[in-house]
């Protein structure tokens, strides 16, 4: 799975993050936690869209990288912005069978979701695994 590093800086009810290898793509959140959620949709967004105009998307640079070459994110670090590893996780209009072995109860819960929200018990796996991998990311 690629990663991308996003620089997160601000303070309680305004943070933000940005990715210093795709300058323009940015995100914004009331919590740091919240910043880092936006910003793995907002990775998502960019790299799709620039592959849609036909745009080659940078190879992301490691953390260890990134305070090298960039001035810029030595700074904002040096004032208490954090970096952090971001998930691309991609939407290939590809959908693909897997079979999976759940507990029953999870299972029931899943479907009681789903139910819920009136979509289907796959489109409830995919939402709950893409926000479980956006928070861990």
């Amino acid at each position: 799975m690629t990663r991308y590093i996003a620089l997160i800086d601000g303070e309680p009810g305004a943070f933000g993050a940005v990715f210093p290898d795709l300058p323009g793509c940015t995100a914004m959140g009331t919590t740091m936690d919240e910043a880092l959620v936006n910003a793995t949709e907002a990775l998502r967004d960019f790299v799709e869209t620039a592959r849609a105009h036909g745009e080659a998307v940078p190879a992301p640079r490691s953390m260890e990288r990134l305070r090298q070459d960039e001035p810029d994110v030595r700074e904002a670090l040096a004032h208490a912005a954090s970096l952090a590893s971001v998930a691309l996780i991609e939407d290939l209009a590809r959908p693909v069978k897997a079979n999976l072995s759940l507990d029953s109860g999870v299972l029931a819960a899943i479907d009681a979701a789903a139910e819920r929200l009136r979509i289907t018990r796959s489109a409830t796996v995919e939402m709950l695994a893409r926000r479980y991998i956006a928070e861990i990311s």
